[in-house]
């Protein structure tokens, strides 16, 4: 059976930004497979409902399935809607019992400012180009919110004329701005300058891509990226199952809110359809806000 789009996209992040063995792609692959099989007169994956999910997971254990096999295809199906919501791709998941579809989601995985500038010191403390590359990707991903799939799929004509915002190409072809702050464009300069040469084919001068490679496809992939990045965290002495590039992300949304900035002005920048796909990150205003309503609210002040 073949998977439906978003499924795939699912398994390639496992893949990508939490290097899952090829066993556990390939069982969390039959797992789907069989979820969309067994949803395909409610939608399938895609578009299954709470009761539909429900019905699926109660038919597990009358299939005489392993106690092991049947939570493991739960935890595939929970984690694939999870994905799902944290992309915006639907704004519930269906595979947990809730009284709203909007509570229950899960909060991201967040650097602080602290461990992030930590990240970046480790990336660019590598060799020569790698090192200036490596931090290069760091900088655009945290002073941008890129996804990686936009990161790597950079033209080298994108960042002429030093500009203070790009261009990119988000899901479905929309495009919007993603802003660059110095120190980003600081380390393009550097990287265009004294590294991306190294990097490109032999005889491949009019190499079109930002971040080129010998591989195939001329481009750095973002499984070659997340693996850099991994051994970037353990430079930095982060635990490496804290950091994607996903993660940085959520890092570039959620420092913002911390910030001050308005939330419509984060869902703009990460290209989310939906706010409530954004609503997420504000977990972290929690405190700010507390110190707001302290501060600023009559009844918090004292009487002297």
């Amino acid at each position: 059976m073949t998977l439906p789009a978003k499924a795939e996209a699912f398994l390639e992040m496992m893949a990508v930004e939490r290097d899952a063995s090829p066993h556990t792609l390939a069982a969390y692959g039959r797992d789907l497979e069989d979820a969309e099989a067994g949803l395909a007169g409610a939608g399938g994956l895609d578009g299954a409902s709470e009761q539909a999910v429900e019905a699926y997971f109660a038919g597990l254990s009358r299939r005489g399935l392993s106690p092991s096999t049947a939570a493991r295809r739960r935890s595939a199906v929970r984690q694939f809607y999870r994905f799902c919501l944290s992309e915006g791709w639907r704004d519930d998941d269906p595979s947990r019992r809730v009284e709203a579809p909007k509570k229950g989601r899960p909060l991201p995985k967040v650097l602080s400012r602290e461990e992030v500038d930590r990240l970046i010191a480790a990336a660019s403390a590598r060799d020569g180009a790698q090192g200036l590359r490596l931090g290069c990707m760091i900088e655009l991903l945290y002073a941008s919110g890129m996804r990686v799939s936009e990161l790597v799929g950079l033209k080298l004509d994108a960042v002429a004329r030093d500009p203070a915002y790009l261009i990119v190409r988000g899901k479905g072809g929309k495009e919007r701005l993603a802003p660059l702050n110095d120190a980003a464009r600081t380390a393009v300069k550097a990287y265009l300058e004294k590294a991306r040469a190294t990097f490109l084919p032999r005889g491949d001068a009019a190499n079109p891509w930002l971040f080129p490679s010998s591989g195939a496809g001329g481009v750095l992939t973002r499984r070659r990226f997340g693996q850099l990045l991994d051994q970037a965290a353990v430079d930095a002495g982060i635990d490496r199952a804290r950091v994607s590039p996903h993660v940085l992300r959520h890092a570039f949304a959620t420092h913002l809110l911390e910030g001050g900035a308005d939330l419509r002005v984060v869902q703009t920048l990460l290209g989310h359809a939906d706010i409530s796909t954004t609503q997420i990150y504000t977990h972290v205003m929690g405190d700010r806000l507390r110190e707001v309503v302290e501060t600023a609210h009559p009844l918090a002040r004292d009487d002297d």
